[in-house]
C-alpha cells in the first residue's frame, strides 16, 4: 500500500490542510478495513479505480464524495484494487469553501455529483478525461478555488477566530471566556460555530484535547499512560481511556496493538 501526502498550491492554503493520495499495491483484492479518526476536519475523496468500491454500514459510497465531521467509531470496507486522492480540509471548509452549513454533514457524507457546482464545473468529466494522479488533483484544487471564489465572504471571521484559538490552546481554552470576548451569547455562539464547523465548541475542543494526547501517544512521549491523561486534563486514566475510545473506537492499548496508521487519522484496521 502507498500513501504520499502532498501540500495544496498557495491559493488553497488556507482552506486546505494537504492532498493525499492511497494506492494499493499490486493486484490485491482482499478486502480492507479502515476506521476514521475523529480530527475535526472535513474533506474529500476521489475512488478512481472502477474495480474498487467502499462500503459504510454496509452502503455502498459514491466515487466522488464530500464528507463532514466525524465525531464517532466508524468503519470503511474497501474492496478491489484501489487508487484514491483525498483532500484533508481546515474545520471551517465546508462553509468557507463551498457555503454549505457544516452540522448539516456532520458523520454523514454526500455525493459531490448531486452538487450544482459540481455539475457546472463539469468536474466528474474533468476526472475521467485526465490520466495522471497529478493532474487529476489540479483538476480538484482548481475546482475548490472556483468555489472559494464563488462562496467569497461565506466564512465567518468569528468562527474562525474562535477556532483558532480552541486549536492554539489543544482545546483547553475556556469557553465561558471566548464566549465573552467574542460579546456573544452561548446561545448565539454554539449556532454560529455549529453552521461553521459541525459541532459544537464543546465538542470540537474536546477533539483538539484527544489529538493532543493522540500524537503524545504516536511519539512515545511519556512514561505511563495516565501522564497524558493529566497533561490533556483529563480527571483521570479512566476518564482518558473513555474519551480515547469514543473518538478512536478502542482503547489507547488497543489502538497500539491492533491497528496501524495509514495516514493520520485513518487507520487500517487487523483482520
Amino acid at each position: 500500500m502507498k500513501y504520499q501526502e502532498l501540500p495544496p498550491p498557495s491559493y488553497l492554503k488556507n482552506h486546505v490542510r494537504y492532498f493525499w493520495t492511497l494506492e494499493s499495491s499490486g493486484t490485491e483484492h482482499l478486502p480492507h478495513i479502515f476506521g476514521p479518526v475523529a480530527d475535526g476536519c472535513p474533506g474529500l475523496i476521489f475512488q478512481q479505480s472502477p474495480n474498487s468500491t467502499f462500503f459504510l454500514d454496509d452502503k455502498q459510497l459514491p466515487d466522488l464524495l464530500l464528507y463532514g465531521q466525524t465525531t464517532k467509531y466508524t468503519e470503511l470496507h474497501l474492496t478491489g484494487v484501489f487508487c484514491s486522492i483525498g483532500v484533508c480540509c481546515y474545520p471551517n471548509a465546508l462553509k468557507s469553501i463551498f457555503g454549505l452549513n457544516a452540522d448539516e454533514l456532520t458523520n454523514t457524507c454526500l455525493d459531490l455529483d448531486l452538487l450544482e457546482a459540481s455539475k457546472d464545473f463539469y468536474l466528474a468529466e474533468k476526472l475521467s478525461d485526465t490520466t495522471s494522479m497529478t493532474g487529476k488533483i489540479d483538476v480538484i484544487a482548481a475546482f475548490l478555488f472556483n468555489q472559494i471564489n464563488k462562496n467569497e465572504g461565506a466564512a465567518d471571521d468569528i468562527t474562525q477566530f474562535a477556532l483558532s484559538r480552541i486549536i492554539q490552546s489543544n482545546g483547553s481554552i475556556s469557553l465561558k471566556d471566548l464566549q465573552e470576548q467574542l460579546q456573544l451569547t452561548e446561545r448565539s455562539f454554539e449556532r454560529r460555530f455549529k453552521q461553521g464547523v459541525g459541532i459544537s465548541p464543546k465538542l470540537f475542543s474536546r477533539i483538539c484535547r484527544f489529538q493532543n494526547s493522540l500524537a503524545q501517544l504516536r511519539s512515545n512521549n511519556y512514561s505511563k499512560l495516565s501522564d497524558i491523561a493529566f497533561e490533556n486534563d483529563y480527571a483521570d486514566q479512566s476518564h482518558y481511556i473513555r474519551a480515547f475510545k469514543e473518538f478512536a473506537g478502542f482503547s489507547p492499548y488497543q489502538y497500539q496493538k491492533k491497528s496501524s496508521e495509514v495516514t493520520a487519522n485513518f487507520l487500517l484496521m487487523a483482520k
